[in-house]
């Protein structure tokens, strides 16, 4: 019989520990490869909790436990999680690890799935818990597994090979180079386990992660140039296997750890941002001499050659054709109130799959209306879902998975009847501001996306307000939304890649907000691509950016009297681009509607 209610679920779990010897245990939103977005196989918090945002984790003691999300999710995780089975934290104020020290009798056992976290949170809280006299223990097969009766196996979807002609290099190119850094770093090999590193090493891409297209697996790149890929054997075709080559040996993924033991007397590196405590500790065990070192795969992914950045820019050009059909039909529809979030993010999808280059989105649609908007990582779903309200303004964040590019754009609109608040318009326009000054930036190169930050906010600040989350992120190529390691961002944040210095090729979003709590929500996305600025006498070279997404923004939410000269020219640049690259595209209806959108300010 299945257990149907959280209260049963953690009932469960807590015999289950009784049953093991343990008095704790950590859940985290996590798989095998510490991936942003996990498969329905690794939603363990989920199923335990009820918790459906992509960042959080859970601890249980045998008589209380605790949920632990930062500021982006304090809202919805009181709606999802039941505040009589799980105390709320507040992350950074606290951690599962400090909750734990602190709640833990001494002595306790407190459990962790050592291929679900990573190396150095591992070695932090055994540090934690040691002042207290508390045990970490590596548990031998995940407890919620245990108990969790209809859980999802993990996906057995084809991997299929990434043609060269969107990738820009081969997979034997991309090897070469990991290999000349290995033999230059006196590394016998590295392991390779971020699945967007993975798929980008291999030019291979697979179904087994809901918007991000890349499968299960593991790769071990020798110093040679050639590489074992560990995946289950029911996802590799004869197609496949011709692509790699006969320099790419292919292992089932059940050999990858008596692989890592079988390493003995060899120099490996390992990033301990992407890969999880149980590969070191296997590798250790196993004898090997594990350094820790970054991903050689992360920087290269990031910098987009010369056919990756054209096809992002023709992904581009068809996203933005069906995000206008698309906003065209919220501008005849939404007044009625009879449109709901969960509709139009539908209907959204529908207009992006009329193009038969679509394979999925990006991202879940982030369909926001009214205080909803307030809400900058807001994931609708049946029970959050509100009918869009007539005189109000609807925040749409979407995107769409290409082979030849990962779009990613936010519209903020208003839906009539009527005409926005004066407070609306202000707080937009200072968005739109802040959005042009940092498209429109001319900077070093170098320079790290943590000192272009305050360009997006500057004209906030002068209002006395601000947005609480990043102004941009990198963006993959027919890969991960969210790829960094670039970042532009407050210095000294909570984020990674901040200081990390931008180089020509990255591609980032550009998206400054304001959000009035329980009131609306306004955001201006767009993607750039860091290009050289061509400064004439310029001493040294300079970069600024190429903006890629062309969609109009709302006329009806901007002050011509708050912008200047050069804004207003760049409105005007910008509209006649995107009417440029999209009417091609459009007829009818739609066409009128662009070409009314995008008439000069």
């Amino acid at each position: 019989m299945l257990m149907q209610t959280h209260e049963a679920r953690l009932d469960a779990l807590r015999t289950e520990l009784g049953n093991r010897g343990l008095d704790g245990f950590v859940i985290p939103i996590s798989d095998e490869h510490m991936s942003e977005y996990v498969g329905s196989y690794a939603q363990r918090l989920n199923w335990l909790t009820g918790f459906g945002g992509s960042a959080g984790s859970a601890a249980v003691l045998k008589d209380k436990a605790a949920m632990f999300t930062d500021g982006r999710y304090t809202v919805q995780v009181r709606e999802q999680v039941d505040g009589k089975l799980f105390y709320y934290e507040d992350v950074p104020a606290t951690s599962p690890a400090k909750w734990l020290a602190e709640h833990a009798p001494k002595g306790a056992k407190i459990g962790y799935d050592a291929w679900l976290h990573g190396v150095d949170w591992a070695e932090e809280a055994t540090r934690l818990f040691a002042k207290k006299g508390i045990e970490l223990v590596p548990v031998d097969g995940n407890p919620i597994d245990a108990v969790w009766a209809d859980r999802p196996q993990p996906s057995l979807a084809e991997a299929v090979p990434h043609d060269d002609k969107f990738a820009g290099r081969s997979s034997a190119d991309k090897r070469a180079e990991i290999a000349d850094w290995l033999k230059q770093e006196g590394y016998d090999a590295t392991v390779i386990t971020a699945l967007d590193s993975v798929a980008w090493v291999l030019n291979m891409r697979g179904k087994d992660v809901d918007n991000t297209p890349v499968a299960l697996s593991y790769v071990l790149a020798h110093a040679d140039g050639t590489a074992e890929l560990f995946i289950a054997q029911e996802k590799v075709t004869p197609e496949l296997t011709k692509h790699f080559g006969n320099a790419v040996r292919v292992r089932d993924r059940a050999e990858f750890e008596p692989a890592l033991a079988d390493l003995k007397g060899k120099t490996i590196a390992v990033d301990p941002e992407h890969a999880v405590a149980g590969i070191f500790h296997a590798l250790e065990q196993g004898g090997a001499t594990v350094v820790r070192d970054a991903d050689p795969a992360v920087l290269p992914k990031a910098i987009k050659n010369p056919a990756e950045q054209q096809g992002h820019r023709d992904a581009q050009a068809r996203d933005g054709a069906a995000v206008v059909k698309y906003l065209r039909w919220i501008e005849e529809n939404a007044h009625s109130g009879t449109v709901d979030e969960l509709t139009a993010a539908a209907k959204l999808r529908e207009f992006r799959g009329l193009s038969p280059d679509m394979k999925d989105t990006s991202f879940d649609t982030i369909s926001a209306a009214a205080g909803h908007a307030a809400l900058p990582h807001y994931k609708v779903d049946e029970d959050s879902n509100i009918p869009i309200p007539p005189s109000s303004i609807y925040l749409c964040d979407s995107g769409g998975q290409y082979p030849d590019g990962t779009t990613d754009i936010t519209r903020t609109v208003w839906v009539g009847p009527g005409e926005p608040t004066a407070e609306m318009i202000d707080r937009n326009t200072r968005v739109l501001k802040g959005h042009i000054e940092l498209d429109l930036a001319r900077f070093p190169d170098k320079t790290s996306g943590g000192a272009l930050d305050a360009l997006a906010r500057m004209h906030l600040w002068q209002a006395g307000v601000d947005y609480g989350h990043g102004t941009g992120h990198g963006v993959g190529s027919y890969l991960s939304v969210h790829e960094g390691p670039q970042r532009i961002s407050k210095p000294g944040g909570a984020f990674p890649g901040t200081e990390t210095p931008l180089r020509e090729g990255m591609i980032l979003s550009n998206e400054p907000g304001y959000y009035k709590p329980g009131e609306f929500g306004i955001r201006i996305e767009n993607l750039v691509l860091v290009v050289d600025a061509k400064i004439e006498g310029s001493e040294g070279k300079y970069l600024t950016f190429e903006t890629l997404t062309h969609v109009p923004l709302d006329r009806r939410l901007v002050d011509k009297d708050l912008l200047t000269a050069r804004e207003i020219e760049w409105w005007n640049t910008y509209h006649a681009k995107t009417h440029e690259i999209l009417a091609p595209q459009l007829e009818g209806e739609d066409l009128a509607w662009l070409e009314h959108a995008c008439r000069p300010l």
